[in-house]
């Protein structure tokens, strides 16, 4: 009969670890299960914003990252000085993903300007009625930049110069064009006049043979005269004898 008691008093025992083992992983998958559950519920962290330039047009984007799908209604307001000034366009409803899903609010923004975005949710456990913490404070540049406009009056004024340059030229390059058409205007006046006045003139005084026949005149004269005086003194000669 103590064997039988035994055997019994050790499966006693090992349904009572068993049923201890089931309990303890039954309460960490409850545990696990709520923790993914609330993992994946809403939640106002999951909302972000931004303001950013579509080209030159303000927008202010509101992304949402809520794995659940849970639809939330997104409103944006201008802020100043810690109120309200105006709400930005309409409401807007947005479903999350992992991936995230945004939603857009055309918005001329200024540099540095302040905006609340509002969130609200109304699903059965889930209810969040909160403000993106914190506001949102645009860049301190605007998308539409002033820069844009100087480029033009500098372009304008680079072609006043060119032209005031060539202005000058222009006004410099007639002046000698005429003094050089009127120096052989005048040349050519002047030299019809002597060729057809003194023609003889011209070629006997600048005839490049002039010199010679000179020469050989003078030259002859003195040949002349040394035969007169030579021929003089033989006759004084021959008188005397």
């Amino acid at each position: 009969m103590h064997p039988v008691r035994t055997n019994v008093s050790i499966s006693r025992r090992s349904a009572r670890r068993s049923v201890r083992i089931l309990g303890v992983a039954a309460a960490s998958a409850a545990l696990t299960l709520g923790v993914s559950a609330s993992a994946l519920a809403c939640n106002i962290r999951d909302f972000s914003a931004e303001a950013t330039c579509d080209g030159t047009n303000g927008v202010i984007n509101v992304k949402d990252i809520d794995a659940s799908g849970t639809s939330a209604t997104i409103t944006v307001f201008l802020e100043n000085n810690g109120a309200d000034a105006n709400q930005v366009g309409t409401a807007q409803t947005v479903k999350g993903s992992r991936e995230g899903t945004t939603v857009s609010f055309s918005e001329n923004w200024k540099p540095n300007a302040e905006y609340r975005v509002h969130v609200k949710v109304d699903s059965g456990k889930i209810q969040i009625d909160q403000d993106i913490k914190p506001n949102l404070t645009t860049p301190s540049t605007a998308c539409k930049a002033e820069e844009s406009t100087s480029p033009s009056p500098s372009e304008s004024a680079t072609p006043s110069p060119s032209a005031s340059e060539s202005t000058p030229a222009e006004s410099d390059s007639p002046a000698p064009s005429e003094s050089e058409s009127t120096a052989p205007a005048g040349t050519t006046d002047n030299a019809p006049s002597p060729a057809v006045g003194d023609s003889n003139l011209a070629e006997t005084g600048a005839n490049s043979n002039t010199g010679l026949i000179a020469g050989v005149a003078g030259a002859l004269v003195v040949v002349g005269g040394g035969a007169v005086w030579f021929g003089m003194r033989r006759r004084g000669a021959n008188s005397g004898s």
